[in-house]
């Protein structure tokens, strides 16, 4: 059986929301979070530059602010059986995400995913400050994590899968063997070696072999 590992984006990818639209829910950011986020994902401003400028509007929120959003988030179709599958084949499965840690996490461990990297959100005194912790996650962390973790896990790099729908993804697309736009944007379309247009993880077996 092929061993691949497959690395795939969160927001709009892996889950069904960005997760950042519903933490600027509780701000009563939404509206202009969502704008800024729609211009990163075109490519039209600089992803890490977009994150901070979000990320900023949520300043003062409580902690529990994660909890509510990771009520709302919801799984993307078919997630649970290319995991699966992939598994079954040997192989395995990351999530790189210009998302968070505080609400991503849960869903990694629920769908056994060997590999998970996020940002993470600076909390004092229970509150947000509006800023993120460290380097922000952009397209060339999600590059080099697609790349370690393959040597990580002696996987050759001829099998390395890239899944995602925006233009933060366009470099860990360049990485892998095989790049697959998820319900993608334009651009992603148009550079990726596949595009999947259904709403379901699981058409992604099919350009692995895995599935008929």
């Amino acid at each position: 059986m092929p061993r691949f590992l497959v690395v795939l984006d969160a927001d709009s990818t892996l889950l069904e929301d960005e997760v950042i639209e519903l933490l600027a829910d509780a701000a009563g950011t939404r509206d202009a979070v969502a704008a800024v986020t729609e211009r990163a994902m075109r490519g039209e401003i600089d992803f890490a530059d977009s994150l901070r400028q979000r990320v900023a509007t949520l300043a003062g929120l409580p902690t529990a602010v994660f909890e509510s959003a990771r009520r709302a988030v919801r799984v993307t179709a078919g997630a649970d059986e290319l995991v699966r599958v992939v598994h079954a084949a040997g192989g395995t499965v990351g999530v790189v995400s210009g998302g968070f840690h505080e609400v991503l996490d849960p869903f990694a461990d629920r769908l056994g995913l060997d590999h998970c990297r996020a940002n993470r959100l600076e909390v004092i005194d229970g509150r947000l400050t509006g800023r993120v912790l460290g380097d922000v996650v952009d397209a060339q962390a999600k590059a080099d994590s697609l790349t370690a973790w393959a040597a990580a896990d002696g996987i050759a790099a001829s099998r390395t899968v890239a899944v995602g729908d925006g233009a933060n993804d366009l470099g860990m697309m360049a990485v892998a063997a095989l790049s697959v736009a998820f319900d993608a944007k334009p651009r992603v379309r148009a550079e990726a070696d596949v595009a999947v247009v259904d709403r379901d993880l699981s058409a992604v077996l099919a350009t692995l072999g895995l599935r008929g």
